[in-house]
Formats: C-alpha cells, structure tokens, sequence
C-alpha cells in the first residue's frame, strides 16, 4: 500500500526531507500550491537532479496568473471568479518589493478588463525593474 506525505510541505527541500526521514511514496501538497503552481516542477527537478529552479520571473508570474484568472471567470463566473481570486494575489508575487498597492488594486477590482489592465500595469513596472536587477 503507497503511503503519502502531507502537511506544511513548501519548499523543495521539505519534500526531500520528508521523502528521505519518513521513505514515502508521494507527496501531497497544498496550501503552498496557492499562488505558487511552480512549486511541483520545483519539488520534482529538486528531487530528481538535486538543483534548485530559480524563481518564475515577473513575466511568468502574471502569464500564468493570467491563466489562473480567465479559469476562474470561466468555473464560477465573472463576480465570483474575481472575488475567489483575491486569495492568491498576494502568494502570487510574494517576495516583490513595493507590491501592495497593486494587491489592492487587484483585490478592489471588479471587471475582468480592469484586472488584466492591472496585470498589465504590473509586468510593465516590474519586469523594467526585474532588467534593472539583472
């Protein structure tokens, strides 16, 4: 019978923890998937090549929130979809200074439009940034 772990597994290196400390078959993972869809192909690169992924960009975050939105609207509809979308804001760009102000933008939004007009606003100011850095 396979046996899974689960709970407050976040990160490639608690995944391999586990993995090696309890020798389970699978890993379940939850609330770190919130705002955070990367976190499966980093916990599996990690596992199978022992390195470490970088970051998703700017440009990868709000491409894929993007998706995630447009799901969203299309499962529950546009008031609900936007409204159930104001959880992974905040995940989605954890770790990017000065952000809060477009947080609340998001989180005030109540249109499709203005937020993917916002989304748009955001990689203009911080993908500019993100190049400064690099």
């Amino acid at each position: 019978m396979p046996i899974f772990g689960n709970g407050d597994i976040d990160s490639p290196e608690k995944a391999k923890e586990y993995k090696e400390k309890y020798n389970v078959d699978g890993i379940m993972i939850g609330r770190a998937a919130i705002g955070n869809p990367w976190i499966f192909n980093q916990i599996k690169t990690y596992l199978n090549t022992g390195e470490k992924m970088e970051k998703p960009s700017i440009k990868e975050r709000v491409s894929i929130l993007k998706k995630h939105l447009i799901f969203s609207i299309e499962w529950k509809g546009e008031k609900l979809g936007l409204v159930e979308m104001r959880r992974h804001y905040s995940n989605y760009f954890r770790g990017i200074e000065n952000f809060k102000e477009y947080r609340m933008k998001l989180v005030l939004s109540e249109s499709y439009s203005n937020s993917i007009e916002i989304l748009n606003e955001i990689s203009e100011k911080f993908i500019a940034k993100e190049n400064i850095l690099t």
